[in-house]
């Protein structure tokens, strides 16, 4: 077989594109994948214009590829393929221009930045290096950066901007500690020229942000505590909202988590009264935190907690398990340094039980303790293991895995929060106790949407996050902290704490057209989930529908019942 010429491995995709009408769209997605993963590896420097240019350029030419595939000639499911192409695609060009606006932003914090950056693309260009001029060209950037003004030049510079220089200059530190390695060592005239300037040129870049640190956002030398976070504004909330296909304004979408949140206090109250608490729900949740077990024995019961689950799921023949996937998942403490961010469980196919360890201080153990209690844990394991993460992680590595770059956090947390919501409906909870764990994440997914979306709108701050949590929900303080601290400085999309609640309750009421109304089996329905892999969940419904699918499809689907149009 003929290899493909120049040309058709110059238009990226063209040949699985043009195949697209008999063959849909799996090869080309793949392909589409594979080379945007070289590209960001190859174009690997963050703040880099060169490559936001390159990536634009490669999206670009996808657009217009998938432009011209005969849409009407593809089978339904293809047409599902198309149109999360066409989303994604749309979505990496924006993203490129909101990135291409966040860096103008903090330019003048780190006028430096052009040149390291060029000296780091010239590498990868493979471009010969000459060690004189560049000792020359590191120490004039050390002198620049050491003649900036202090921290009077950007007193007028919003701190969200100026915490992100800071993460900014410490990306080029490894930017350019990147490039020096490279030659030193290998190439001597380099090693002779190069390694004083390079030394003095570190030095100044950490001096200057922790110039930035200490001087302007007025933070200590060592302080890991303290969170300050980048909202990202209400234009750019909206790319992201229009992305997940979520017909709502970020407004609306904390409406919605106040209704949900009127539903748990009644809840709350009704189990508080029946643990003989009346109304005050507060003391009934401290009762529920002394209901942990003693130190070492939360491991056994997390195991318990997941064959408990397990049979609850069989027993009503609410979907398949594979047996490989009940055989293979595993369990691992999370270290203290974690227990910062994430206080309590993470999962997949392995749960990793958050608990405390001897070496943390008293206050940090009863903390960790009250807050992974039996109850706290009995309503989450599911979530981690099966039929959550665990099992969707486990389906989508063997269904339509080329699917997994369109990965969305509302199906992968929308669709282990809706088996919370299930299990409430299917009296999973057997005490007042239970439900007050099953509540308290209830709430606290609520809480999430309400404390996210009015931060990045810039009308909550981090610690009226923390407090909001400690107040409306009952956390502890310094998990509420660890919370909030995971949320805005944990590398997480801007809506990701958004879409457990949000991405549930699509889940749940795509449930009821379907499996409420009798057209599917409760197991048919939460298989073909999984067997789709991860979209936006407008698209399984489109999917598992007789919806038209239309080229040129917008989001429409108003998931929620009961708020105003």
């Amino acid at each position: 077989m003929p290899l493909l010429s120049a040309a058709v491995w110059a238009q990226p995709g063209a040949a699985e594109l043009a195949a697209a009408p008999a063959n849909g769209l799996e090869a080309a997605i793949e392909r589409y994948a594979s080379d945007r993963e070289v590209l960001l590896r190859r174009y690997d420097a963050p703040w880099s214009a060169e490559r936001r240019e390159r990536l634009r350029d490669f999206h670009t030419t996808w657009q217009q590829g998938l432009a011209g595939v005969d849409f009407d000639k593809l089978g339904r499911a293809a047409r599902i393929d198309y149109l999360l192409l066409k989303n994604k695609l749309s979505y990496e060009l924006r993203q490129l221009e909101i990135e291409a606006a966040r860096f103008d932003e903090i330019a003048q914090v780190v006028p430096f930045a052009g040149k390291i950056l060029e000296l780091h693309e010239s590498r990868r260009r493979r471009e010969t290096l000459d060690p004189a001029g560049a000792a020359v060209l590191l120490t004039k950037l050390t002198t620049e950066v050491k003649e900036i003004d202090g921290a009077d030049k950007f007193e007028d510079v919003p701190r969200t901007v100026v915490h992100r220089a800071v993460r900014a200059t410490e990306d080029l530190r490894e930017t350019l500690k990147g490039w020096f390695g490279f030659y030193d060592g290998y190439d001597p005239l380099f090693s002779w020229w190069v390694s004083r300037p390079y030394e003095d040129l570190d030095g100044a870049l950490e001096a200057y942000a922790e110039m930035l640190r200490e001087e302007v956002l007025g933070l200590e030398k060592d302080d890991t505590e303290t969170i300050i976070g980048d909202p990202i504004g209400s234009e750019a909330l909206k790319v992201e909202l229009e992305s997940e296909m979520i017909p709502y304004t970020a407004e609306e979408l904390v409406e919605i988590a106040n209704k949900e949140f009127a539903w748990c206090d009644r809840e709350m109250l009704r189990a508080s009264r029946e643990l003989g608490f009346g109304d005050d729900w507060h003391k009934a949740m401290e009762h529920v935190k002394t209901l942990h077990v003693e130190p070492g024995k939360q491991p056994a019961l997390i195991r318990d907690l997941a064959y408990e689950a397990i049979e609850f799921l069989k027993e009503r023949d609410l979907l398949t398990i594979p047996p490989l996937a009940e055989e293979v998942w595993r369990m691992e403490m999370m270290s203290p340094e974690r227990q910062k961010l994430n206080p309590f469980f993470l999962g997949g196919e392995a749960i990793i039980v958050s608990y405390p360890t001897d070496g943390m201080s008293h206050e940090e153990k009863m903390m960790s303790m009250r807050g992974n209690n039996r109850h706290f844990s009995r309503a989450t394991v599911q979530h981690e293991l099966i039929p959550g993460h665990h099992l969707q992680f486990f389906m989508t590595q063997r269904y339509r895995p080329y699917r997994r770059q369109f990965d969305t956090p509302f199906w992968i947390e929308g669709w282990a929060l809706y088996w919370e919501l299930l299990l409430w409906d299917l009296d999973f909870p057997q005490s007042p106790e239970d439900r007050i764990g099953m509540l308290f994440w209830r709430m606290h997914r609520c809480a999430r949407i309400i404390f996210s979306l009015s931060f990045h709108l810039g009308t909550m701050t981090p610690r009226e996050s923390i407090d909001f949590l400690v107040d409306r929900v009952g956390h502890e303080r310094e998990n509420a902290a660890a919370e909030v601290r995971r949320s805005f400085m944990g590398g997480y999309p801007p809506l990701y704490q958004c879409a457990y609640m949000l991405g549930g309750l699509q889940f749940r009421a795509l449930h009821r057209e379907l499996a409420g109304s009798g057209k599917m089996t409760n197991r048919e329905f939460h298989d073909a989930i999984l067997r789709l892999n991860s979209m936006p969940v407008e698209m399984v419904r489109l999917s598992l529908t007789d919806a038209p699918v239309e080229k040129d499809f917008t989001t429409i689907w108003r998931f929620y019942e009961g708020l105003d149009q």
